[in-house]
């Protein structure tokens, strides 16, 4: 699944109270991407209902027999019931994970391969006819966004689908646009929340030192989406990347359990849709704030590089960097 993909997923969340901590775990049976037979390499979330899997719930025997109830009527009212009888440390949310459509950095790695992508034209803004820092969406990229558009409108229409209660955006213009063309004009209906989403700084893929992964400034973001907010403490300019060290697999677990941690108990109200259970587990009144881990750096070529298929070859030999490796367009 590359770009604008769509992932519910039922997640249950434990976490502890004063200072606590937090278990995230994924609730399967109910989409087609938890199963391990689906391709995720040819998966289409649009003809396949969201991958919301065709069943019955132990909760179908609580609804009214004097009508039919769409497949995700019956599931909102599944999650509905698996809150009603948790624990009162365990939580049940859906989110709707959705990626970006393709985005110019994105054609630009298909055009250059991903070995001399990765170790050199990355780390540039752009090259002569455009531009990937920060990379907006191609017009492939909208396209994508606007079939999910119509899915939701389709599925809103059809089945009732509960919309999100709260929307949330990574700060990067390839993810504000996506979000933009998928949510912005949805005939939504009368009782759901409107799409006004929060801009949060950590819900970002890893952070690299590519600059594609370096967002734009916070003015930048405002004038973009004016009527956007934009969380409490978001700076004017990125902090977290800084082309010389890339993100480890381990620094970008803390991150996202940080991010997380935000959206499922700084406030009630933020949610984001996919089934996840969260358990809550020691006594605090907040979660524990994972502790920090170090970055790494990343080696590069200074000058275009000579490829192969399965490796990058630099003229000469590269060391960790510096200073990032930006030229003028």
């Amino acid at each position: 699944m590359k770009f604008t993909t769509l992932t519910p997923a039922l997640l249950g969340l434990t976490a502890s109270v004063a200072a606590y901590t937090v278990e995230y775990s994924t609730e399967t049976g109910y989409f087609l991407q938890d199963e391990s037979s689906t391709d995720a390499s040819t998966f289409d979330y649009a003809a396949v209902n969201f991958g919301l899997i065709n069943r019955t719930y132990p909760a179908d025997s609580h609804l009214k027999k004097h009508r039919d109830y769409s497949q995700w009527e019956r599931f909102y009212h599944q999650v509905q019931k698996l809150n009603q009888d948790s624990h009162k440390d365990i939580e049940y949310k859906v989110l709707f994970l959705g990626r970006h459509g393709e985005g110019y950095h994105n054609a630009a790695e298909t055009f250059y391969g991903t070995p001399a992508w990765n170790c050199y034209w990355a780390e540039l803004d752009g090259n002569s006819t455009t531009t990937w820092k920060d990379a907006s969406l191609t017009e492939n990229g909208i396209t994508q966004a606007l079939k999910a558009h119509n899915l939701w409108q389709k599925l809103i229409n059809e089945q009732n689908i509960h919309t999100p209660d709260n929307y949330f955006v990574s700060p990067l213009t390839r993810t504000l646009q996506t979000a933009n063309y998928t949510f912005t004009d949805l005939s939504l209906p009368r009782s759901a929340a409107p799409f006004n989403p929060l801009v949060k700084e950590l819900f970002r893929e890893g952070i690299s030192i590519h600059t594609c992964d370096h967002r734009s400034s916070r003015s930048y973001i405002h004038n973009l989406f004016p009527k956007w907010a934009i969380e409490a403490g978001f700076t004017e300019d990125d902090e977290l990347w800084n082309g010389v060290t890339g993100e480890t697999s381990a620094a970008q677990d803390v991150r996202s359990t940080t991010a997380l941690n935000e959206v499922f108990f700084t406030s009630a109200s933020e949610k984001d849709e996919a089934v996840v259970s969260a358990e809550k587990k020691g006594g605090g009144r907040g979660p524990v704030t994972s502790s920090s881990v170090a970055w790494t750096d990343s080696p590069h070529c200074t000058v275009p590089p000579v490829t192969s298929v399965t490796a990058c070859v630099c003229p000469s030999s590269a060391v960790p960097v510096t200073t990032p490796l930006v030229t003028d367009l």
